[in-house]
């Protein structure tokens, strides 16, 4: 089930955050954005869903308007439930969020060390825009329509 996030699933949120992104710090040499996110802040707003079942968090996506299009932030599966479509599904939630306010486009950027992603979204219909060095990350940019 996907449902919005509540101030109580920020730890489960946190933990999900270390354990999916901890595989990327001897790649990228740091900790990923999403790893240090102020997800407080983003529940507090509304700009946070998270895939629960059995009372159990197994993943999040976080997003915001951002002038004409959704910006898809971090999109993240607990290891012990990956390979079951959640990273898909967590996306859909993020871009019918889009699509009901209205908004034409939704962006990303994923980080170049990250592969898996390079296929992930342009399978899932987003096209590569750019790629650059952006605040010392290899960031790959992505764009799909709503």
């Amino acid at each position: 089930m996907i449902r919005p996030a509540t101030p109580d699933d920020l730890a489960a949120i946190r933990a999900c955050a270390e354990a999916a992104y901890a595989r990327y710090v001897p790649l990228i040499g740091r900790r990923p954005a999403p790893m240090d996110a102020d997800y407080a802040a983003l529940v507090a707003q509304g700009f946070a869903r998270v895939a629960e079942e059995a009372g159990a968090v197994l993943g999040f996506v976080t997003f915001w308007p951002k002038g004409d299009h959704l910006y898809l932030d971090a999109v993240a599966v607990h290891p012990a439930a990956t390979g079951r479509g959640l990273g898909r599904v967590l996306i859909g939630a993020a871009e019918e969020e889009g699509r009901a306010r209205g908004l034409g486009e939704i962006r990303l950027y994923t980080n170049a060390a990250m592969a898996g992603n390079l296929t992930l979204y342009p399978h899932l219909g987003y096209r590569q825009v750019d790629r650059r060095l952006d605040q010392g990350f290899d960031r790959v940019f992505f764009v799909k329509a709503l």
